[in-house]
């Protein structure tokens, strides 16, 4: 086994995992003027952001959009040259198919949670509509530290509105249980606002009072060519500012080696064939991973990531000639509430959604499904002929699809997506205040606060940040210059 530069010197940091988390802290790092090495596992970069083809035509493997009402993923996609690729979806508007039929999306909701019934008719029986009045007749809920937010939603307005509404729309961001999801972790505006307020529906309210007041924009983002194109952009930044990018390299331990007559130590990470050492780690992996990496070191942080729950999920990618879809209906897509008993749980016109997939199909058109949540895992055994059958199956009950796919590509998410039940931020707390102890080393990643892309690049920052702060790190680095 090597050793790689016993004597390093000061300011050099190793991150490890190549997803946007990663390549978004090494890009700060860099920034600031470290050394940065980026070590990743697997043989591509990116992550759960992956651009790809489908019978020559582009399209998004993995995430395909970014919030725009928070920033930090479009300035990172800015500073990294992809700010003439920025583009909103070409339409948004989206339906949900539930008891047999397609129903528009109702407007006006927080996370499917609703301000009023308007626009909610077709969705709904007049039952499940009575139920949402019932918020108004009953006294304050004392919400305490943190809450599921399907099972409050329930208490307050039914469970029909959870089951065909809330569902869906958290399934399609955690591919988790709604009646296991922490309100606080999920949507953190509408907990702090239903504390304040007597009803749910007055909470929703505020809510949306407060969004109004942002300027008008588009609330989500994709960019020109897939998402997938922003890791490699900032890897591309990443190496034009000097930093080291290492693909199929796994980090097999973490150490901690003291320094020489009382200085300042450093970190020992163990790969298949080398030891670096580095001033500083950030661990940009999924819990598991950072769970096994920090055993020997910090074994309360490692308990604690290591009872972080994934849910896995696959992509259906199909590519059809645009001839044989006539009738396929307008619009973005829908979503399929578990409670209906389909396999697929969206299907994603992308062909509609977005103006450069459309662009660069020529006579094909792309559509996605996508299949699995929390404890379906079941789904991710069957074999893709099966799941592109299933999924043509359930496309042609919601929207009368007969034609057959030209192409079909299967891209499987296994553990893809943490989970963020119950008091995910009191753990997420835990982990941090022990990690804390450690000098000179930070997590992040979509496992901590939120699994949006934005959040995602906004932990990387932080990790950065605060090892950019560290004060033997900075005296070592301004000594060195």
């Amino acid at each position: 086994m090597n050793v790689d530069n016993v004597d390093t010197p000061h300011g050099r940091v190793v991150v490890v995992g190549g997803g946007i988390a990663g390549l978004a802290a090494a890009h700060r790092l860099l920034l600031a003027g470290r050394r940065v090495t980026l070590l990743e596992a697997t043989g591509r970069l990116g992550g759960k952001l992956h651009a790809g083809r489908i019978a020559d035509a582009p399209v998004d493997l993995g995430a395909e959009s970014i919030l725009a009402r928070r920033p930090e993923a479009l300035e990172l996609a800015r500073a990294v040259g992809l700010g003439d690729r920025l583009q909103p979806p070409a339409t948004t508007r989206a339906s949900v198919w539930t008891r047999g039929a397609l129903r528009p999306m109702p407007q006006g909701h927080v996370m499917g949670v609703p301000g009023d019934a308007r626009g909610l008719g077709d969705l709904l029986s007049a039952e499940g509509l009575r139920a949402l009045e019932g918020d108004r007749a009953q006294p304050p809920t004392e919400l305490g530290d943190d809450v599921a937010i399907g099972a409050f939603v329930a208490e307050r307005m039914g469970r029909e509105i959870v089951d065909r509404l809330v569902e869906p729309l958290l399934g399609g961001v955690y591919a988790g249980d709604s009646y296991r999801i922490s309100m606080r972790a999920a949507v953190p505006k509408l907990f702090e606002a239903a504390r304040r307020h007597a009803t749910l529906t007055d909470a929703v309210r505020a809510v949306q009072g407060a969004a109004a007041q942002v300027p008008a924009g588009p609330v989500f983002m994709g960019v020109e060519g897939g998402v997938g194109r922003l890791p490699l952009a900032v890897a591309d930044a990443v190496t034009a500012l000097g930093g080291e990018i290492r693909t199929a390299t796994p980090v097999d331990a973490l150490t901690r080696r003291a320094g020489r007559d009382g200085g300042a130590g450093t970190w020992e990470v163990r790969t298949g064939t080398e030891v670096l050492h580095a001033d500083a780690v950030v661990l940009a992996t999924p819990a598991p991973a950072a769970s096994r990496l920090l055993a020997a070191v910090s074994p309360a942080a490692a308990a604690e990531l290591g009872a972080i729950e994934y849910a896995s999920m696959a992509l259906v990618t199909l590519a059809f000639r645009r001839a044989d879809l006539a009738g396929l209906p307008e619009g973005s897509g829908f979503l399929v509430p578990p409670v209906d008993g389909r396999t697929i749980k969206a299907s994603t016109f992308s062909g509609h959604k977005w103006k450069w997939v459309d662009e660069g199909s020529g006579d094909l058109f792309v559509l996605r499904a996508s299949v699995g949540r929390y404890g379906e895992e079941e789904h991710l055994e069957r074999d893709d002929a099966d799941l592109v059958t299933a999924s043509l199956r359930d496309l042609g009950d919601a929207v009368g699809l007969a034609a057959r796919p030209v192409a079909t590509e299967v891209t499987r998410w296994v553990g893809g997506l943490p989970q963020y039940p119950v008091g995910h931020l009191g753990r997420v707390a835990r982990i941090r205040d022990a990690v804390a102890a450690l000098p000179a080393l930070r997590v992040c990643g979509a496992a901590y606060d939120g699994v949006g892309v934005p959040a995602v690049v906004a932990d990387a920052w932080r990790a950065a940040d605060e090892i950019i702060a560290t004060p033997t790190l900075a005296r070592s680095t301004e000594s060195d210059e």
